[in-house]
């Protein structure tokens, strides 16, 4: 939403402005279209030549999650944490055989289907599935785990963060892309020269159009729409982190609460449970 509104607001202030100021659009709206065709056509042709379309189509989903936002909210936080403490007491009381039915098959697990979200999030179950494995295979080094799990999660940031990658370096682009189409329009009127002053004045203007458009698109919608993004790959990656802390803190051999406590510390402050809040969702939790 807030991203809709700046948008909105970035546009009503640049154009209103101009039109306040004595601006007259119709040298812009003349000119827009080559413009945008040219800036906008060597954008997408610079875009496509630089990623493979694996990457093209990850970015594409990246303007989803701009609109968006996070997808994880203060109610995934506290069902990821419900899910790791039933886990990790079921392991602490039982044995680490007890996790096999649910880590193998958790389609069928009754405890994933306690959470319909976390089950269909291939990256979270994953990750959980994995490390209990390992943990039942007698790899239960806590420093071992918590390495390789740092160093997945670390893959997974990075495989996340291409797409605010690729949007910025399109955003660095632009401003030069825009001199391009204006250096164009200059040549065009430079072979115009024998023209009035009036017709060469509006051929200037419409080349310039091409410097404002680039600068425009770059500072005032890539730039932003990157770093949008960024924050939303950085805030969705404390997720991941709070299912590393559980598990890691339970090979330490921590009580299950104590694991989830440490869990509930790395959730971002604004979609932390209270201490009360979580305590209450674990004496609630009913798993077959």
């Amino acid at each position: 939403m807030t991203t809709i509104l700046g948008l909105i607001v970035m546009m009503v202030c640049v154009f209103g402005g101009y039109i306040i100021a004595g601006g007259k659009m119709d040298i812009i709206l003349k000119a827009l279209p080559f413009e945008m065709l040219m800036i906008g056509g060597a954008a997408v042709g610079t875009f496509l030549m630089a990623n493979s379309m694996a990457d093209v189509k990850h970015v594409l989903g990246g303007f989803g999650k701009i609109f968006k936002g996070a997808r994880y909210k203060k109610q995934d936080y506290v069902d990821m944490l419900s899910l790791l403490y039933f886990f990790v007491r079921l392991a602490q009381s039982k044995g680490a055989m007890a996790l096999e039915p649910h880590i193998e098959k958790p389609e069928e697990s009754a405890a994933f289907s306690k959470f319909p979200k976390i089950q269909k999030d291939h990256h979270a179950v994953d990750l959980i599935c994995d490390y209990l494995r390992m943990v039942g295979m007698n790899a239960d080094d806590p420093h071992q785990i918590e390495d390789v799990m740092a160093r997945e999660l670390k893959k997974l940031h990075h495989e996340e963060m291409h797409p605010s990658h690729a949007m910025q370096t399109v955003a660095d682009a632009l401003p030069a892309l825009g001199i391009v189409a204006a250096v164009l329009g200059v040549i065009k009127t430079m072979a115009s020269i024998d023209q009035p002053p009036a017709v060469l004045g509006k051929m200037i203007g419409g080349a310039l159009v091409g410097t404002f458009l680039g600068v425009l698109l770059a500072y005032g919608l890539m730039a932003p729409f990157a770093g949008r993004l960024k924050g939303i790959v950085e805030e969705e990656g404390a997720y991941f982190e709070v299912i590393r802390a559980v598990l890691v803190a339970h090979l330490h051999g921590n009580a299950p609460q104590v694991a989830v406590e440490t869990g509930r510390k790395m959730v971002p402050t604004g979609h932390m449970p209270s201490f009360q809040e979580l305590e209450q969702a674990l004496q609630e939790l009913q798993i077959a």
